[in-house]
């Protein structure tokens, strides 16, 4: 069980997405949920999105995994991270819990690094924010200040940027937190064999949110209307101000539109970004099947980094579930929110749900496509 120290609701106030902090201890008695050679394993895998940064005089070399041995590397410069351990690895999900003061949609994925001495990324800008725990080991943080930070090589498709004044310069240990928001630089160093976790939150950008509507717009043969005025420039090659503004307002009607956005913004917030575990039984499950195991005390959870989600004031009855549309027209408000809150039901609970039909029925849907499993 991982218990935060520091008050939640007070940092949200005060630093989220503000400035950021260094919040030392801010696990009592911090133990690693995972240990560096079982990370070093799951980098192994073909599905697990994986890769080591080599620390060069000259800059950083990155070479994307799977990996076979690590023996080439050496004991210095160089840093193992993984993605979406908490999809892989169940017992890195508590750690994943203890930030659930968050919302889930906006949570990305629990990384985690292994970094040997004066292994490193070097300086750069995230457009996420991010939780890093230190865990064994200790590494050295430097961050600066929001500002108009040089690309590092003129790549302005990298988030490297050259060096910064700090206004953060902190030597992390075991519990220790330091939490960023987007856009502000930072570089670690590892001073020992080190493992760290990266806990990242990201929001849709402009670009997804454009991409994503004008899809379901495309998908459900709506958004025809079409700009119309009453008046018009005296110069033929000129677009008028207020033209502009008028075609640009047929974008603000539809974020005024609920039954144009939301179906759209459900399916985007309740995807993963990186592969999920997916964990089908070797038979189909049937519902009579399902209410017979949870009646004899079998409880029902959902895999790991599995987003099951709720729009507050939806016109529908139903939940998003990894991009996809659940409609359930019988289930309550209360229903709803525990199948989204929930990541373990609990038998009773469990037993409670599936004594509606159509739960029951979605329930048999998910563990069938391996999204949901069955748990003593």
């Amino acid at each position: 069980m991982y218990q935060l120290t520091f008050d939640t609701q007070a940092f949200i106030k005060q630093q989220w997405q503000k400035k950021p902090i260094v919040i030392k201890q801010a696990f009592a008695n911090f133990e690693d949920p995972i240990a560096a050679d079982e990370l070093a394993g799951l980098a192994c895998e073909e599905e697990i999105s994986a890769r080591i940064v080599v620390t060069k005089d000259n800059g950083w070399e990155v070479i994307q995994g799977p990996f076979e041995d690590y023996d080439t590397y050496g004991e210095s410069h160089w840093q193992l991270l993984v993605q979406a351990v908490n999809h892989w690895y169940p017992d890195s999900q508590p750690l994943v819990e203890a930030f659930r003061f968050l919302p889930d949609w906006r949570f990305d994925d629990l990384m985690v690094s292994f970094a040997t001495p004066q292994g490193g990324v070097g300086p750069h800008i995230d457009n996420y924010d991010v939780f890093i725990i230190q865990g064994e080991g200790e590494r050295r943080w430097r961050v600066g200040d929001k500002g108009d930070h040089k690309v590092r090589g003129g790549d302005k498709t990298s988030p490297l940027v050259e060096d910064f004044e700090p206004i953060i310069d902190v030597i992390l240990e075991k519990g220790d937190l330091l939490y960023i928001p987007p856009g502000y630089p930072h570089c670690g160093e590892t001073l020992t064999l080190a493992l760290s976790y990266s806990v990242g939150f990201r929001a849709p950008s402009q670009q997804e949110l454009l991409t994503q509507l004008a899809d379901s717009l495309i998908d459900t043969n709506s958004g025809h209307k079409r700009f119309e005025s009453d008046s018009e420039s005296a110069e033929p090659g000129m677009v008028s101000q207020s033209q502009q503004q008028g075609i640009m307002h047929l974008l603000a009607e539809l974020a005024n539109q609920p039954d144009k956005y939301q179906t759209m913004l459900g399916q985007l917030l309740s995807q993963n970004r990186f592969e999920l575990d997916i964990c089908e039984g070797e038979e189909a499950l049937d519902t009579d099947e399902l209410v017979d195991l949870v009646s004899q005390g079998a409880s029902i959870a959902r895999i790991g980094g599995l987003k099951v989600l709720r729009l507050e004031g939806d016109l529908n009855s139903r939940l998003f579930i990894n991009g996809e549309v659940y409609p359930l027209a019988t289930a309550t408000e209360e229903e709803l929110l525990t199948l989204a809150n929930e990541n373990w039901l609990e038998n009773e609970q469990a037993q409670q749900l599936c004594g509606n039909n159509e739960i029951a029925s979605l329930m048999v849907t998910l563990i069938n496509q391996g999204l949901y499993y069955l748990a003593e």
